[in-house]
């Protein structure tokens, strides 16, 4: 059983005596009018050029999403990658391990018209336009990331979420980790075996990786996610999702740090998908800026996508190599 830990809710009133945002912005997509894009991966560089995958999807519609490529033109403006490859994933992630691109999402099954699991995929390659599909996580598994370490070696995070994972730790959700040699160990049973990281959630919280990011320490730097359920005035429940940071010690398997990076609030107004997301913030990840600080980018709302600017949150820990 997970030692406690301070609740969700207090941690993000903390943060909201303390926080310091020095930009905030809503990011634009073209080439696909008529649909959101949101939850998108970092963005990242490819042959000089800026890309990020984001999840492509209709207002009105749920489980119906595609992942896209699109192509920086100005800052905070995106362009669709034309004739690039449509995917059938939600939320993308992107990663370099062992000279190689890997790009993951969740990909949701239908079996006879109705939705009644969810995978994670994953896709490797050396080229951009010619990933291919290569593995898949376990059922019913989210929020699955990699990282390659100083020694080569692989650190693969985990995220199982059960009714056996909510009476054994007391929180919806865990994150464990386990390492692996290379790409070709990535499998359902290697991550379901996971060991779990203790300290992460509180009493009925959940969350889970976003971006994972090597420091030259050996330690690993995660952005993460972490959730709870509100209720309002009138008895109805709200999600919250928040902007998370942790430190991971993988020789020690120990955390050494968590803290909340942003909250909805922090991004410019705009709409959700339904009301009871209006409080949800689906961490992308960082990109390191000239000054020092960071770019934080962020799903919102289930329908858009965000950036803010805020101090490097893994500092006294190391700087990031990859």
């Amino acid at each position: 059983m997970s030692a406690p830990v301070q609740s969700a809710k207090m941690l993000r009133e903390a943060f909201q005596v303390s926080k310091k945002i020095y930009e905030s912005h809503l990011l634009t997509f073209k080439g696909v009018e008529g649909y959101d894009v949101y939850n998108c991966s970092i963005p990242f560089t490819y042959n000089n050029k800026t890309y990020l995958f984001g999840r492509v999807e209709r207002r009105h519609e749920w489980a119906r999403s595609w992942v896209r490529l699109f192509e920086q033109i100005a800052p905070d403006t995106w362009q669709l990658v034309p004739d690039s490859m449509i995917y059938a994933l939600e939320d993308p992630y992107i990663s370099f391990i062992h000279t190689q691109i890997i790009l993951g999402g969740t990909h949701v099954r239908y079996t006879c018209g109705k939705q009644d699991a969810y995978y994670g995929h994953f896709y490797r390659g050396t080229q951009l336009d010619d990933l291919y599909y290569f593995t898949t996580g376990p059922d019913n598994m989210k929020d699955i990331r990699i990282v390659e370490l100083l020694d080569g070696r692989i650190g693969v995070f985990s995220r199982p979420r059960s009714q056996h994972i909510q009476q054994t730790y007391g929180s919806e959700s865990i994150i464990g980790f386990t390492l692996i040699n290379t790409l070709d160990e990535l499998s359902p049973d290697v991550i379901q075996q996971a060991k779990p990281i203790n300290g992460l959630f509180g009493q009925n919280e959940w969350g889970g990786c976003n971006q994972c990011y090597l420091l030259d320490t050996g330690l690993i730097g995660v952005i993460a996610h972490k959730c709870y359920k509100s209720i309002d005035q009138n008895g109805i429940e709200h999600l919250v999702y928040m902007n998370s940071s942790f430190v991971f010690d993988p020789s020690m398997h120990h955390l050494l740090d968590s803290r909340i990076i942003a909250t909805r609030d922090c991004y410019p107004e705009g709409p959700a998908k339904l009301d009871t997301l209006e409080d949800v913030a689906f961490s992308s990840g960082i990109v390191l800026r000239k000054d020092g600080k960071v770019d934080l980018y962020s799903g919102l709302g289930d329908c858009l996508e965000g950036r803010v600017v805020i101090d490097y949150p893994f500092e006294g820990f190391g700087k990031i190599i990859n």
